[in-house]
């Protein structure tokens, strides 16, 4: 069965402390002749800033490259060997409760937010069967940070000694983007050894975080890192519990939102990639699209434009094209990393998962093992196949993968760690199986921040979004997508003396006072 909500976890009330970013001053909207807009890229952060441009009266055309909406978060449908029709993905994704202009998007098509369904743990467990759980560690900082420590194995009274208190203050007071200047060019997991962390929660509790964004901590940049926490810990009472899509992607998001969109009037035309775009002395955009490259092209023109790619996608068009932006600009962009490659496999067994597994479990110390979903825990059309059949859809990730390994074997091994992890699928047939590798996420390296696009560029009619965006406010992974998305849709709407939409963060600073005059203490 699908997990149940808990106590409508999900709609809680916003944290008292959340800051409220406005829209500059306009008009509520055009009316009459509006300008018209390209937006590059179906992903969220072109959602975002599609809606964002329509709801004021812009003519929109969106441009997606693939034959489906959700960009990462994309479904198709699939056939199994027993012949159900079923969706695939690119995998689990949690939709944590600080995202609140990502939930702002989605309540335009579920003011209830009843497609997300609460799950009521995020347990983590170690190889060395070390276990971990927020379900019962406070949501309010400090006392979350005390509750876990409190609660965790993987600190204990000698480990606490251990630690240097001083070289942790950074934690207490997260600014953007002052967090960058002072830790952008520092590891991941040098800061966490400068601070002396406890090795087991390192590589129980941070690493787990950290390879979310797909990346070895040695790797990433502690800033991020550090952003990572006050977002989703020290920084925010909204904890570390999140909800998920109570049907697949398609389902509950992107089919509604299309239909949202074209209500609009937006243009919505998927499969239709986007080659070159030319800036015109006037100051309007050339944008040519449509299939294979010179087949069937078509150029439109545009009074603004949004690219909001992927950094590859990026990378590409702008590589295509010449004129746009200035040579600093440019050089930046195609400066910009993609993280390691990864692996969702997704298996359909003839027997079920033990029915005490949580739906998703993160995972450390299984080889290249990154977590584990059971989907018919929440997930309804998973759970209808379950239920049919007597079995159990199980999905696991690797993040962080190596160019260079051998795909099959990655798979594999990532199957034998699921057999340690859930013993009774050992003996499972596997139905039907899929596996998807991806190397589009972006990458976060040590002192790449300055690399990394703003949402406003050398030309004012072109502005980027999406995930690597830096935004100056402390968002990140889905939640920046969509922020720097609305802020993309904002920056355009300004220029044309229009209201656009208000934004919402976590605290832009260290959420206590006393916090924040200890963090002061470091300098």
């Amino acid at each position: 069965m699908p997990a149940k909500r808990h106590g409508g976890a999900h709609r809680h009330g916003r944290d008292r402390r959340a800051a409220v970013i406005h829209a500059p001053a306009g008009r509520p909207r055009f009316t009459g002749d509006a300008p018209s807009a390209a937006v590059v890229g179906g992903g969220l952060a072109g959602i975002a800033a599609a809606t964002g441009l329509a709801e004021r009266g812009v003519r929109v055309t969106l441009y997606e490259g693939e034959r489906n909406l959700g960009g990462r978060l994309a479904g198709w449908p699939t056939w199994l060997a027993d012949g159900t029709t079923v969706t695939m993905s690119r995998g689990f994704h949690a939709f944590f409760r600080q995202y609140y202009n990502l939930r702002g998007l989605l309540r335009r098509i579920d003011p209830g937010l009843e497609t997300l369904t609460a799950l009521p743990d995020y347990p983590l467990r170690h190889g060395s069967g070390l276990h971990d759980s927020f379900a019962r560690v406070p949501r309010t900082p400090p006392l979350s940070a005390l509750g876990f420590v409190a609660l965790s194995p993987t600190f204990g009274v000698r480990d606490l000694a251990r630690m240097d208190p001083r070289a942790a203050l950074p934690l207490l007071d997260v600014r953007v983007p002052e967090v960058h200047e002072r830790l952008d060019g520092v590891s991941a997991h040098d800061f966490l050894a400068r601070i002396r962390f406890p090795e087991a929660a390192h590589h129980l509790a941070f690493e787990v975080f950290s390879r979310s964004f797909f990346a070895d901590p040695r790797e990433l940049s502690a800033a991020e890192l550090v952003l990572m926490f006050h977002i989703y810990f020290l920084g925010s009472s909204e904890g570390l519990l999140f909800d998920v899509p109570s049907e697949p992607f398609p389902t509950a998001l992107w089919d509604p939102l299309a239909g949202y969109l074209a209500g609009l009037g937006v243009d919505v035309r998927t499969g239709t990639p986007v080659r070159h775009v030319r800036p015109l002395p006037d100051g309007r955009i050339d944008v040519e699209a449509g299939g294979a490259e010179g087949a069937g092209e078509r150029a439109s023109r545009h009074d603004a434009l949004v690219l909001a790619l992927d950094g590859a996608g990026l990378r590409r068009l702008v590589d295509a094209s010449p004129g746009l932006g200035d040579a600093p600009w440019r050089a930046s962009i195609d400066r910009l990393r993609s993280a390691p490659p990864f692996l969702v496999s997704r298996l359909w067994l003839d027997r079920p998962v033990a029915r005490d597994r949580p739906g998703f479990l993160g995972t450390s110390g299984y080889g290249p093992l990154d977590n584990v979903s059971v989907l018919e825990r929440w997930e309804g059309e998973a759970a209808r196949w379950a239920r049919r059949t007597g079995g159990s859809v199980l999905e696991l990730h690797a993040y962080a993968v190596s160019p260079d390994a051998d795909r099959a074997a990655v798979q594999a091994e990532a199957l034998r760690q699921a057999h340690r992890v859930y013993p009774e699928t050992r003996d499972a047939r596997i139905v039907d199986e899929r596996h998807e590798w991806r190397a589009d996420c972006p990458m976060f390296p040590v002192g790449g921040y300055r690399d990394r696009p703003g949402v406003r560029g050398p030309d004012p009619a072109v502005t980027v979004a999406g995930d690597m965006v830096r935004t100056g406010l402390p968002v990140a992974l889905m939640e920046r997508a969509v922020t720097s998305g609305f802020l993309a849709a904002n920056a355009h709407l300004e220029r044309w003396g229009v209201r656009g939409q208000t934004l919402w963060t976590v605290p832009r600073t260290g959420r206590s006072p006393v916090l924040r005059r200890l963090a002061a203490l470091g300098g």
